[in-house]
């Protein structure tokens, strides 16, 4: 592409036009073989991809440059729509997911009835039900949260329920011979014993949800950080492109080191890292055994030589 700087005396060309080089060339050729006035312009590539200092300096300019057309939306409201959906969807998705993986890894009644048919229903790509959701749900934010949802639900009920089943054995062993019935398993011995590894798969699974996003934004009313990617892309703001691009990449990573900080303080014997109560507690213990040590030992009396 050629940035027109002169349009010489070509009839349609402006200043600032972008045109192909080969019309620009053509039209040049012309004009030349006529004795008039060529253009003037310069490269204007990389169109589609910016140099890195433009793309970063995008990372500010979107935030501060207003929409184009009235009514459209900030960046900054676009990504607080796409978290809101992410939530919503998550939200939805682990409210009944867990459970019913939960109950598949313990109760094999339950995995022989569900799994099956959850299996089956997985290979199925979730933008495919896009025109169902939008024909029963409407164009909003709904045919959005159901496709994040099942795109998440499915595997999520196959992954909690193979966590569920690597759970010690001996641990359930042990319960039963202490008299625990069955839901005393499930609420003090399952639940608490698959707790960290169940947190780690909803950090996996809480990724794939903002891999359905771009396609679930699409459906329907287009919104979010997917119709300001797809609006700047008609506008050649290629820069603002690849800065949301990056931006859902910062929110994701960000995220999941919140969510792991968070892991090595709620399961420190997993994670390695110890809370401060736990380190005290640990100190604690640590200088009553010195005091032990360090005991003198009573003199062995006569009787015991003899």
């Amino acid at each position: 592409m050629v940035s027109v700087s002169d349009p010489g005396e070509v009839s349609y060309f402006e200043v600032g036009m972008q045109v192909d080089w080969a019309l620009f060339e053509e039209e040049n050729a012309l004009l030349v073989a006529e004795g008039k006035r060529p253009a003037v312009g310069v490269p204007a590539n990389p169109i589609y991809l910016p140099a890195p200092d433009e793309a970063a300096r995008a990372f500010v300019k979107a935030f501060q440059t207003p929409p184009i057309r009235r009514g459209e939306p900030w960046l900054h409201e676009s990504i607080l729509h796409s978290i809101t959906v992410i939530i919503y969807a998550f939200f939805f998705s682990s409210l009944l997911g867990v459970p019913l993986g939960i109950l598949c890894g313990t109760f094999a009644l339950f995995s022989r009835l569900i799994e099956p048919f959850v299996d089956f229903i997985r290979y199925m790509p979730a933008p495919a039900f896009g025109a169902l959701a939008v024909a029963f749900l409407g164009i909003n934010d709904a045919p959005k949260v159901t496709i994040i949802f099942i795109g998440t639900f499915f595997q999520m009920v196959l992954v909690v329920g193979n966590t569920t089943r690597q759970l010690d054995p001996s641990l359930l062993e042990a319960a039963q011979t202490l008299g625990a019935n069955k839901k005393r398993l499930v609420t003090r011995v399952i639940i608490p014993g698959i707790l960290p590894n169940l947190y780690r798969d909803m950090r996996i699974l809480l990724g794939w949800a903002w891999t359905y996003l771009i396609v679930a934004e699409l459906i329907g009313a287009s919104s979010g950080i997917s119709y300001f990617i797809n609006q700047q892309a008609k506008y050649r703001n290629y820069d603002n492109v690849f800065a949301a691009i990056v931006m859902i990449g910062i929110i994701g990573l960000t995220t999941d080191q919140v969510l792991g900080w968070f892991e090595g303080r709620l399961f420190p014997w997993e994670s390695g890292q110890r809370s401060g109560l736990f380190m005290r507690v640990q100190k604690m213990v640590g200088a009553i055994r010195r005091m032990g040590d360090r005991k003198p030992q009573p003199e062995p009396s006569k009787e015991s030589h003899l």
